[in-house]
């Protein structure tokens, strides 16, 4: 999500000065890690290493040390389990780059994002066992506020748990960094309703808000804080004693609190709090992680401590609905999924810079944690964390090749039909942030072998199996296409929690950044153009050639060009804290700008009409072609601009985002 917004900003960056390139590409990768920092047995593909504190030891340092060497990232702590025991944990590279303080896996804390939701999901599980939450009622009954109303059935917790209650995406006060501004969960969902934009239970679209609901209603449903709730009833029996959801962070905790970084170069960001608490907002340590991973890998029990009965827990862990064979789905709050022909039950978790992955493998007896306290070079932690958990599953539990299977008769056929513009179903539509989706969709392209490609993987080439299953070459990710009123809709093996969705072309991606980036630079010429023609005039003394009714039109396009420049550069300002990964200024401080940007909606909806106008005037008249050509071409590029106004909601007084 965050990667996304940075792009769309670079390209109206881009678009305000006037160029672009012709295709955007996305950050170069890094190098893929090597295992060259410690000497490590070396394994073949379908041998498994010893999982042993000791292999681990020498395997996880060698990836470590190279991966935070040349990703730039300033710290990671790893913890392992096997069983009821903690098999290893270790800390590397830096909490406090300036102070030089090492990651330590018993003390430092850190932010673990939406790993935070199976705390939440643990909760109201307890809730469910002990008969005072149903999941499968209208969650109405349990809150004093009301769902948005939306299209089929209403919201249930099955729902929220798994991500389909149909809620539209928000980024309004969603992170904030100063305490006297930050909002308790309650006060964001009074304050901040998602409108739902799909039925519920149909459409996976991952929802924050979502999960905020749920906390909330487990605070209702208990009669005790969230917080008291989740320190009570999980955190003390797991004996956790080194985590915590409170925002800002209690005193005694905030000295073992790991910084955060963009990367080791630069300096550390504010303590990011989470208004979605529920959704987000844990801070712990990886030995703390290590408990909570026995305690679900133990059926509900750690110790003496039973957090959950063993048949709420197994009811936590099964599946909410039917699923394609390896293709993942949602259990009860953790992604259920294959690795190496093993169910995974996981979850990630991100803030902008900590970013954290838990995995289980039930039938291995084995969790594994990992945080990294820095987005790194080029955002290369998202690479790392993925092939961490990868190079692991490799090492100690591995699975044969998969072999190719051969693509069916009609795959080309079929290729050329699906190839265009897609757009995520967790999505943003009533608000101005609608422009971001239209212009950073996914792409997917056919190729003349047969085998589909997306511009976000295109290092993967996907082959047809089966009809409408598409599988990846030499790997185990997959793509199944459905078809509903003309729609195709891809759902993605590895992501249970959002769809891609088929756009229309005339609001595909390659059609509203043609609009904008033409539109733009056909103002920037004309407006640099007049200038041109003003002082060739003066200098050979030559006479306006207008007067009355056709003058006026001349100068009033103008006008409307320079005004419709202004108003884009306008929108870049209220874009340019997306560049600097600066979310939290998304809120009530950034409102003056947005409401300006919204008044002035007026201009490119003037400016279209002043270019129709002028056009219209410019055709009348006998004016050499050149001149009725290019008011054609300024009236183009002045509805342009009011098109993409329109279709990306810049045109709306709606400030929740």
């Amino acid at each position: 999500m965050i990667t996304q917004l940075k792009l769309f900003a670079m390209m109206l960056t881009l678009a305000c000065c006037g160029y672009a390139s012709a295709q955007e590409t996305g950050p170069e990768p890094l190098p893929r890690t090597v295992e060259a920092m410690t000497e490590i047995p070396e394994i073949s593909s379908t041998e498994a290493a010893g999982l042993t504190a000791a292999d681990l030891e020498a395997w996880v340092e060698g990836f470590m040390s190279a991966s935070l060497n040349q990703a730039e990232i300033a710290g990671a702590v790893v913890s392992v389990v096997k069983g009821d025991q903690l098999l290893f944990s270790r800390g590397y590279g830096l909490a406090d780059v300036e102070a030089e303080t090492p990651m330590d896996p018993e003390r430092t804390l850190v932010r673990v994002g939406s790993t935070s939701k199976l705390f939440t999901w643990t909760a109201v599980m307890q809730l469910v066992e002990q008969g005072r939450l149903n999941l499968d009622e209208d969650i109405n009954q349990y809150l004093d506020i009301s769902i948005p109303e939306g299209p089929g059935d209403p919201v249930t917790m099955n729902h929220l748990m798994t991500h389909r209650g149909g809620f539209e995406e928000g980024l309004r006060e969603v992170l904030i960094t100063d305490p006297a501004s930050f909002i308790t969960s309650e006060q964001y969902l009074k304050a901040h309703p998602r409108p739902r934009i799909f039925a519920a239970g149909e459409v996976p679209a991952y929802s924050n808000y979502g999960t905020a609901l749920a906390g909330y209603i487990v605070e209702r449903v208990s009669g005790e804080d969230f917080d008291d709730y989740i320190e009570r009833h999980i955190l003390a029996p797991l004996e956790m004693n080194h985590s915590t959801f409170r925002q800002p962070l209690p005193e005694p905790l905030r000295e073992n609190l790991s910084k955060g970084y963009m990367s080791r170069q630069e300096p550390p960001r504010d303590f990011e709090m989470v208004s979605t608490a529920p959704a987000g907002s844990l801070t712990a340590t990886a030995n703390d992680m290590a408990n909570f991973m026995i305690m679900h890998l133990r059926d509900g029990r750690f110790g003496d401590h039973s957090v959950l009965q063993p048949e709420t827990a197994r009811l936590m862990h099964s599946a909410s609905a039917e699923h394609l064979p390896g293709f993942a789905t949602m259990a009860h709050g953790f992604f259920r999924a294959q690795a190496n022909g093993r169910l995974v039950l996981a979850h990630g978790g991100d803030t902008v810079v900590f970013h954290t992955d838990m995995n289980l493998v039930p039938e291995e007896d084995v969790g594994i944690f990992v945080s990294f306290n820095s987005r790194g070079a080029r955002d290369a932690v998202y690479g790392i964390r993925e092939q961490f958990f990868r190079d692991f599953m490799d090492r100690y539990f591995p699975a044969p090749e998969p072999e190719d299977a051969p693509a069916i008769a009609e795959a080309r056929q079929h290729a050329q039909e699906i190839a265009g513009h897609y757009q995520s179903s967790r999505r943003i539509e009533t608000a101005f942030l609608k422009l971001l989706y239209l212009l950073t969709q996914e792409q997917v392209s056919a190729h003349e072998d047969g085998t589909l490609s997306l511009a976000s993987r295109p290092d993967r080439r996907y082959r047809e199996v089966a009809p409408d299953l598409w599988r990846q070459e030499g790997g185990e990710h997959a793509l199944h296409i459905t078809r509903s009123d003309g729609r195709v809709t891809i759902v993605d093996s590895a992501n249970p929690v959002s769809v891609l969705q088929s756009v229309p072309a005339l609001y595909s991606a390659s059609v509203t950044s043609t609009i904008l980036l033409g539109s733009v630079v056909v103002l920037l010429l004309a407006v640099l153009a007049w200038p041109v023609g003003w002082y060739y005039r003066r200098h050979y003394r030559q006479p306006v050639a207008l007067s009355g009714t056709p003058l006026l039109a001349s100068r009033l396009v103008r006008l409307a060009a320079l005004a419709d420049i202004a108003y884009l550069i306008g929108w870049y300002f209220a874009f340019q804290p997306i560049v600097e990964n600066q979310l939290d200024a998304y809120g009530p401080a950034l409102d003056p700008l947005l409401r300006s940007l919204q008044i002035c909606a007026v201009i490119p909806i003037a400016g279209a009409g002043i270019g129709l106008w002028h056009a219209w005037l410019t055709l009348r008249s006998g004016r050499s072609w050149r001149s009725r050509l290019g008011s054609l071409v300024l009236a183009a590029a002045l509805t342009g601009i009011a098109w993409i106004a329109w279709v990306g909601q810049l045109i709306s007084f709606n400030l929740e985002y």
